[in-house]
């Protein structure tokens, strides 16, 4: 299995400095809550196995805010050690859509959707669990809307 490590440098690996489009923790964050989403509600398994919570700014994984939390809100470079051999076609195939669909807006805008969405807004304490079922559920009625693999 993967680690949200992993699927966050094969988005990271996707971003084209030259044209200005840098990802930010807060929009990583995101991203790899939309993979973990779609891959639970397509395959009914984990894309990796850490624990999403819901905070103030929406899903985080702990592991993966810590590792990036020294660039703010600043872009977060190129990954020099990403083994693209790590990554089957059906998951490449999945993180390219997701990429694809979410990847174009900005941080907050992500930021926002997440708030409007039953994984996050259903937790009831601050840092709680976002749980796989609830994405598995969530997710699965968004599929003929959003991400199609």
């Amino acid at each position: 299995m993967l680690t949200c490590r992993d699927i966050a440098k094969y988005f990271l690996a996707q971003e084209d400095e030259d044209a200005g489009d840098l990802i930010s923790n807060l929009k990583l964050q995101k991203l790899v809550y939309y993979a973990q989403g779609f891959h639970l509600a397509l395959y009914d398994e984990p894309l990796f196995s850490e624990r999403i919570e819901a905070w103030t700014h929406g899903p985080v994984i702990p592991e993966l805010y810590r590792d990036y939390k020294e660039f703010g809100a600043n872009g977060i470079p190129y990954p020099d050690d990403i083994d693209f051999s790590t990554y089957d076609e059906k998951t490449r195939s999945l993180l390219d859509e997701v990429y694809c669909v979410f990847g174009q807006f900005s941080a907050w805008k992500l930021r926002n959707m997440t708030h409007e969405e039953a994984p996050w807004k259903d937790v009831s304490e601050p840092g709680g669990e976002i749980t796989q079922s609830a994405m598995k559920e969530y997710f699965k009625t968004q599929l003929n809307h959003s991400v199609t693999v």
